[in-house]
């Protein structure tokens, strides 16, 4: 059977018996070698035929890569309406968009984005008492476009001195996670010292205006990778000093650790250091830099909890914790006697998640609530003072600014609301419309719903849909489901584009909020870690089996998709249920369960998945799920187009290499199963505008053609 849908009408206008399904996967498969590869675990042999891909490399692999996405582009050529479909994405990313604005010096900066710019500019005008955003006198600051001629250079991030005279700013070339740190004069925008390279998951925290504090690696050389290169330092640079002399502060030899940060405090009176092994839990040093030669103090040893300062005034640190409260807390210290005994509660543990953001010596407590914000403003001493009014349910982000602020601004959106700026006064806890998103777009038409469905052990899950109103539950609406899963990240309501395409020609949007994740705290983290890594999947099935349930789709219509530990959500799912799916995207995934933790920074994520070294019964787990060695001969598979970055340092390109290859190998049907790997692209931070809508374009277009759905725009 054929749906044909038109972007137009908005309407599923036919359907018409096809005799044969042109997306059948009718050509061949480029030639992936198989090697003598066997590794032991535990006793149990393991065969890794694919192993000479993780060389990304060499010549041969380039070669693989090549032919690939050969073999991927001519499938796609062959899609009627691809080029209705980016037309149509073009269209609707066609408009202004904004950040919410924030002050450094005697400045008011913000981000723009004309609409079809690659990168986001950076602006900024004189503090006079006029709407920053709106004012004719805002001027160009930084404009990452100018950075490249293809748009893949990037601006990930800038620190401005307290005085706002300086500012350091990262870029990243090609998608990599390794950064290049500029230092200007804000004045004139003149380089004032050399740039710093190879830096890596850093903030730079500047001291006064003489220098700033960074982390980075040791660079790996060529294909070189050990347990050295994966242990972070933290540097202090001093201006006009070369980078070969910066003083080691943390980490190294004496004190390895995985992720190290460092942070000033706004009464630059101490430096803060977070120290890590693993995405989740964190020891706590500070230092005081009011005094010479004092030492660094330890508050927190030990990896069994998170713990951050947000505040400091008056020597006194305000420490947000899961210390005995695993939906976190704010805590109060004295500077002079931080440790745990001496801390002082401010804002308690609630049943909902906590985060805290200061701004005009307030703090301001969001929780999620059912996968949604609630915010409120909080006294320094900790009384509750008001609940910011948000529009609608949705998610709000911002809230943050200096201590002598009289305002902060934040940005809410859901599904169905585009990213909105409002202001917020804080004297008179009072909030007003700043800027409202110019998206072509009537949220009057649609409609975002919770329902909350069980899971396989019984567990309620929430799950927010979102399609056009009036549709009939007839299972025959194309139906994409999303996910996540894992590292306490929280899936909260956000509009997008490439999603409103979608929906308007009668898509369903699904966005399932699993274990894993950190909608519910510190408890829905862990239920989805570790040797409970198959209660996330489980979650996920149960999504797709409750939307077939409900009438929203069927087998022949969904789709699933997730990207990173997300692409592994995908991967696992779609080999063990390739029975319940029609199409899947897994995307930069995490995808070979045994090796993750051999490359870059995969070693780091052990707190949630464990390692195949770690013990027989951890790699029994590991190995039974692991999507690389679960592609299974004679398995008809749904059509699955997997993507990945060449230039992705995070989660390596070798992931998907090795479970395109096995699954192409395994594939029993004619669904296709395709991968499209991108040049000068990473795990997904900075790309340029013109490649996230060849990549939605062809996403949705692939989705419709495997569905046998005609996309149809008059």
């Amino acid at each position: 059977m054929k749906l044909v849908i038109t972007g137009i009408a908005f309407l599923l206008v036919s359907m018409t018996v096809k005799a044969q399904n042109k997306a059948e996967f009718t050509g061949k498969y480029p030639e992936t070698k198989k090697v003598e590869q066997k590794d032991v675990y535990f006793g149990k042999e393991v065969i890794d035929p694919y192993r000479w891909l993780e060389d990304d490399r060499s010549e041969e692999t380039k070669k693989w890569v090549i032919d690939q996405n050969k073999v991927t582009n001519e499938y796609l050529s062959k899609i009627p309406y691809r080029d209705d479909i980016k037309k149509r994405l073009t269209k609707y990313w066609n408009y202004e968009k904004y950040s919410a604005p924030f002050k450094k010096g005697d400045y008011t900066y913000f981000y723009k984005n004309n609409g079809l710019q690659n990168q986001s500019v950076l602006y900024r005008q004189l503090d006079n008492g006029q709407p920053p955003v709106a004012n004719e006198t805002a001027e160009v600051f930084l404009d990452p476009n100018t950075f490249s001629k293809d748009g893949t250079t990037s601006l990930q991030g800038i620190e401005f001195t307290k005085d706002g005279s300086l500012a350091a700013y990262q870029i990243s070339e090609g998608g990599s996670d390794w950064r290049k740190v500029i230092v200007i004069d804000t004045k004139n925008q003149q380089k004032v010292d050399d740039t710093l390279r190879d830096v890596k998951f850093s903030g730079l925290a500047w001291l006064g205006n003489d220098g700033f504090y960074y982390s980075s690696y040791d660079k790996p050389k060529g294909s070189e990778l050990s347990e050295k290169t994966q242990f972070h330092k933290l540097f202090y640079h001093k201006l006009g000093t070369p980078q070969a002399s910066d003083v080691l502060i943390f980490g190294g030899e004496k004190t390895p650790r995985r992720y190290i940060g460092g942070s000033v405090t706004e009464d630059q009176n101490y430096l803060v250091i977070t120290a890590a092994n693993a995405t989740y839990g964190n020891e706590l040093y500070i230092k005081d830099l009011t005094k010479k030669e004092a030492p660094i103090v330890p508050i927190v040893t030990g990896f069994e909890h998170e713990q951050d300062v947000i505040f400091s005034e008056k020597g006194k640190l305000y420490i947000t914790t899961n210390q005995g409260a695993p939906n976190r807390k704010l805590v109060r210290t004295e500077a002079a006697k931080p440790e745990i005994k001496n801390w002082k509660v401010v804002i308690p543990e609630t049943e909902y998640p906590l985060t805290v953001t200061t701004c005009g010596r307030k703090f301001f407590a969001s929780y999620i609530k059912d996968a949604v914000t609630q915010v409120f403003q909080y006294s320094i001493d900790g009384k509750k003072e008001s609940e910011i009014k948000l529009p609608g349910l949705g998610t709000a982000s911002g809230f943050g600014g200096k201590a002598d602020d009289k305002e902060t601004y934040f940005t809410f959106t859901s599904y169905i609301y585009p990213p909105t700026i409002f202001r917020y006064t804080i004297s008179k806890s009072e909030t007003d419309l700043f800027k409202k998103s110019d998206v072509k777009f009537n949220p009057e038409e649609y409609e975002s719903t919770q329902v909350f469905y069980k899971s396989k052990d019984g567990t309620k899950i929430p799950m927010i849909i979102t399609m056009r109103k009036g549709m009939k539950m007839d299972n025959r609406h194309p139906t994409m489901l999303y996910g996540y899963g894992g590292f306490n990240i929280s899936l909260t309501p956000t509009f997008s584009i490439s999603n409103l395409v979608f929906m308007e020609a009668g898509g369903v949007y699904a966005v399932a909020n699993l274990r894993g994740g950190g909608e519910y705290g510190d408890k829905w983290h862990n239920a989805g870690t570790k040797m409970q890594k198959q209660n996330v999947f489980n979650d996920f099935i149960a999504a797709g089996e409750y939307l077939i349930s409900a009438g929203y789709t069927s087998k022949e219509y969904l789709a699933i998709s997730g990207a990173s530990n997300g692409g592994l959500l995908v991967g696992a799912c779609l080999t063990q249920r390739p029975d319940l799916f029609k199409v899947c995207f897994p995307g930069v995934g995490v995808l070979d369960m045994l090796r993750y933790n051999k490359f870059t920074a995969g070693a780091g994520w052990a707190y949630d998945y464990g390692t195949a070294e770690d013990s027989k019964e951890m790699f029994d787990y590991l190995y039974k799920y692991s999507p690389v060695h679960n592609a299974k001969a004679g398995t008809c598979y749904p059509a699955v187009f997997v993507t990945t970055g060449d230039h992705d340092d995070r989660v390596v390109p070798a992931h998907s290499f090795k479970f395109a290859s096995a699954l192409q190998a395994a594939q029993a049907c004619k669904n296709p199963v395709l991968i499209s790997i991108e040049t000068k692209a990473g795990h997904g931070a900075g790309k340029p505008t013109e490649m996230i809508i060849a990549e939605q374009a062809d996403k949705w277009a692939y989705l419709f053609w495997n569905m046998d759905v005609e996309y149809d725009i008059h």
